[in-house]
């Protein structure tokens, strides 16, 4: 018998299909291989899908690829979860555009009684950092078994994590790749750290390069998958105002630390302040 997740991870190979439509023919067809089974003129009659699409759905290197990536993942000991899996995040099955799947590899609960996001510009100042090693030491010792997410990225993510670190809390970085690398490599080393107690996850199959977009797209999975989003430094603009505003359409808690006036690295902090927005640390 054909294992089930060669469908599932299969299903987000398709050209043409994001978790939306996905979500779609999973509630119009029933599962992932009844997807692939349906007869093309019968996909063609989907709402959404149509005959190119319907074409891409019955290509054969699909499943082929999944078949591939399905030996990646237990070669290397990494989970997938599938939305209709009863272990899938509760929180992060409550938004809209969830991942229809999703690859993680470490140890750690992410149903976690507390979950925070801690985001922020790449170029961090030194106020920045502080405020964020200090923000997750006092959680640390309000809050034991704080589940800290973020993205690994320069700046404001990879202190949250080594900070996380440091008060032996668990903490899981959202990738915009495959789990074949890591990026940026310098910060393998904390990477390879946080699985004793944590996690990297992420929704792209191996052999994905972090292309731009994708860390555009891993944003929802940083917003959805917690309770509440903190934004610790920020220009005008910059990837974790995306994630702001994604947890705040999500109806998730967005909190902010202000900056100086006229500060370049707070202005979008202030803005999401002065937007009501975020809730002022």
């Amino acid at each position: 018998m054909t294992d089930k997740r060669i469908y599932q991870i299969g299903l987000t190979m398709i050209n043409g299909v994001g978790d939306i439509l996905a979500r779609h023919l999973l509630q119009t067809l029933g599962d992932a291989e009844a997807v692939f089974a349906e007869k093309k003129p019968l996909l063609e009659k989907v709402p959404g899908i149509g005959s190119h699409i319907a074409a891409e759905i019955k290509r054969p290197e699909i499943l082929q690829r999944a078949e591939k990536e399905l030996a990646f993942i237990e070669k290397n000991n990494i989970s997938c979860y599938y939305l209709a899996d009863t272990d899938y995040p509760l929180r992060l099955r409550e938004c809209p555009d969830a991942p229809v799947l999703f690859y993680f590899k470490g140890n750690t609960d992410l149903d976690a009684t507390r979950i925070i996001s801690v985001v922020g510009t790449r170029n961090a100042t030194e106020y920045g950092r502080g405020l964020t090693e200090s923000l997750i030491k006092d959680l640390a010792e309000t809050i034991p078994g704080l589940l800290v997410v973020s993205g690994l990225a320069y700046g404001i993510d990879i202190c949250a994590h080594r900070s996380a670190l440091r008060s032996q809390l668990p903490t899981v970085a959202v990738l915009a790749h495959g789990l074949d690398r890591i990026y940026p490599s310098s910060h393998r080393n904390t990477a390879v750290e946080l699985l004793e107690s944590g996690g990297l996850l992420t929704d792209f199959p191996s052999g994905t390069e972090p292309d731009r977009p994708n860390f555009l797209r891993r944003n929802r999975i940083v917003a959805g998958i917690s309770d509440c989003t903190i934004v610790v430094e920020s220009a005008e603009k910059g990837g974790s105002l995306v994630t702001a505003d994604i947890a705040f359409s999500y109806g998730r808690d967005v909190y902010s630390f202000p900056g100086r006036v006229g500060d370049n690295h707070s202005k979008g902090c202030n803005n999401l302040i002065r937007q009501n927005k975020a809730g002022l640390i």
